[in-house]
């Protein structure tokens, strides 16, 4: 069984970036996301979310804070009969040095072993350069979004192998022309 994932950034990537958001009210699916995945699984790709929550180590909102707007993500995608096989989060400051923070490429090994995840098969899609770090640092293709903190983050880019593209949309027009590999 063909084990390409693309793993997702959440906030600024599937949904709107409020900040180290975690109010229900705040919360704002992108419009094309729902479109976007399901496009995805329609290609034979399975899905992940990889995402730092870094308000958590900071002590801005609580963990169950963060389930409640996780869940109502999830929610909403399985709602449109999409799955998410698995979300890895970092919960952790920057400063604290931790192995599940992107760029580090924990989540994706772990994904690897926990869900027999191909890596060299597999896209990582961000708003963060640390999300394109993550992908080469995996073994995997890495694509900036420019939604969220996207328009900021690309000078950061540098020599680090990605893609760089408007939004989710764009992102998955490009995955779905390339060929696979793997």
């Amino acid at each position: 069984m063909d084990r390409a994932y693309v793993f997702l950034d959440r906030d600024g990537t599937l949904i709107e970036d409020v900040h180290h958001g975690h109010r229900l009210e705040d919360y704002l699916l992108f419009p094309s996301t729902i479109d976007s995945l399901g496009r995805l699984r329609q290609a034979g790709f399975r899905l992940a979310i990889v995402t730092n929550q870094s308000g958590i180590g900071r002590g801005l909102f609580g963990l169950d804070d963060y389930a409640r707007y996780h869940g109502r993500l999830l929610d909403d995608l399985s709602a449109a009969g999409l799955e998410i096989d698995a979300t890895y989060m970092c919960p952790h400051a920057p400063d604290t040095g931790c192995e599940c923070r992107k760029p580090n490429p924990s989540s994706l090994l772990r994904a690897r072993a926990e869900l027999g995840a191909d890596l060299g098969a597999s896209w990582v899609v961000g708003d963060h350069v640390s999300d394109v770090q993550l992908a080469a640092n995996a073994g995997s293709r890495g694509i900036l979004v420019l939604t969220g903190h996207g328009e900021v983050e690309r000078p950061k880019l540098g020599s680090t192998p990605g893609t760089v593209v408007a939004d989710l949309a764009a992102a998955v027009r490009h995955i779905l022309a390339v060929p696979r590999r793997g």
